[in-house]
Parts: structure tokens; C-alpha cells; sequence
């Protein structure tokens, strides 16, 4: 489970080296352990840090990613389908390469990325869940490492969902592997993966409410056996302001 934001840092080639590119902020936090006003003695109360989301990352991308996106995009065209349609953006970051897809556009990405000879990317790893609150409109992230074994290469697919909304497609039926992981995925965060064949909690029960890995999950309070003690969750706590 991933942090609000992440801090961009040093973008652009396929080993991580080169300029910064730019940052999508998405939050400011201010202050921490819930510290504020002049009675704070910490210094925490006076910290500013920006929650940001790599931005998008201009050509060349280096390496093997630029023939990647090339052949992405010539047979995304064959099948009738402008990249930009299917791509929201293209990100290398730590010496990763994202592609940002429509929801509406996975299934179409996934298969071309499996089958074309030039791509093959055979492997799915799995799904993880992001929430990302102070992302309007974006707030649940599904993302999928992909693993290309006749090639030797690796990237990533990132597709964004509202919370209103969060229904993403279902990759199980190109890759199977993905079954559990998106279960999981639906348990921990309530992202619904359309055309899953059995989309079950597979880790809390199935009358739990709630998905726990969820940033405005209930942080639940711990107790004690101790005179009917309890100790209250920690934005319950007391404040030192």
C-alpha cells in the first residue's frame, strides 16, 4: 500500500538518471502527528510538504521504453485505437516505466501487450491498490507489473477510478495469474473488477464492512484487559497544542 503522494525525484531515463520532470500535486500537508498552533513545541507543527505524483515524462525515455511505446502505438493504430485514447500518460520513474491507461481501454492494452511478437509481455505479477484521497476523481489506483520473458524487460500499467465509480475491467481473462491478486485487491480497497469470475473477499470475512487498506479506514481503537481500559484510536488521542 502505497503513501498519499509520492516525492517525485530524478525522472527521464530507463536507469533512473537525468532531470527532474514535472510533479501533479495532489495535496499540501501541514504539520504532522496532528501538531498545530503556537503551543507546539515539536516543530512539526511548522512543516510544509507537498504530497506529488510523477508527471509526465517527455522523449526519449531511454533504453528499451521508447521501442516500447513505439510498438504500442503502431498496433494500437492497426487496431483502429489512437494512443492517446488509450494512454492517458507515459511516466519513467526510478528506472521504472508506467503507462497510465483508461480503465476503459485495459482489456484492448493488456492483450496487445501480451500477444504482439515485438512486446510479449507474457507475465502479469499481479494487481496492487493504491488510495489516493486528495486525488479528485482518481482516488483508487490499480496497478499491474508486467513481465516480458522472451524480451527480458519489465513495465507497469496504472488505471485510476473514482470512488464514485470503482469499477475497473478484469484482466483475468488474459491473465489468469491475476485471479487472486484482484480479489485481494477488491477485499483491501473496493476496487470492482468487472467480468472476474468470482470477485470474493479472499482475506477479511465475507460479512466484514469496509476495506481496510483504505486511507478513511476507521484506524480502530486496541483493547486493553485492564479495568475495562481502552485506548482510542490515534486521531482520537489527545493533542499536545
Amino acid at each position: 500500500m502505497a503513501d498519499e503522494g509520492v516525492a517525485a525525484v530524478s525522472q527521464g531515463t530507463a536507469d533512473g538518471e537525468g532531470p527532474a520532470d514535472s510533479e501533479d500535486v495532489i495535496k499540501v500537508r501541514r504539520g504532522l502527528f496532528g501538531a498545530a498552533g503556537t503551543g507546539d513545541t515539536s516543530g512539526y507543527g511548522r512543516l510544509v510538504n507537498e504530497a506529488a505524483l510523477p508527471g509526465e515524462t517527455p522523449r526519449p525515455y531511454g533504453g528499451y521504453f521508447d521501442e516500447v511505446v513505439d510498438t504500442l502505438t503502431a498496433v494500437l493504430q492497426r487496431e483502429g485505437i489512437e494512443f492517446a485514447d488509450a494512454v492517458e500518460k507515459v511516466v519513467v520513474y526510478r528506472g521504472e516505466l508506467t503507462l497510465y491507461v483508461h480503465r476503459a481501454q485495459l482489456p484492448a492494452v493488456a492483450q496487445l501487450l501480451r500477444d504482439e511478437p515485438d512486446l510479449r509481455f507474457e507475465l502479469s505479477l499481479g494487481v496492487s491498490g493504491v488510495h489516493y484521497p486528495a486525488d479528485t476523481d482518481r482516488e483508487l489506483h490499480a496497478v499491474y507489473p508486467l513481465r516480458s520473458i522472451t524480451h527480458g524487460r519489465r513495465i507497469r500499467l496504472e488505471v485510476a477510478a473514482p470512488d464514485a465509480d470503482p469499477h475497473i475491467p478484469s484482466l483475468y481473462g488474459i491473465y489468469p495469474t491475476t485471479d487472486w491478486h484482484e480479489r485481494e485487491t477488491y477485499d483491501f480497497f473496493g476496487i470492482i473488477f468487472d467480468g472476474h469470475p468470482a470477485l470474493t473477499r479472499i482475506e477479511m470475512p465475507d460479512d466484514w464492512h469496509g476495506h481496510p487498506q483504505r486511507k478513511d479506514y476507521p484506524l480502530g481503537g486496541i483493547p486493553v484487559e485492564y479495568k475495562g481500559a481502552h485506548i482510542p484510536p490515534p486521531d482520537q488521542r489527545r493533542a499536545y497544542n
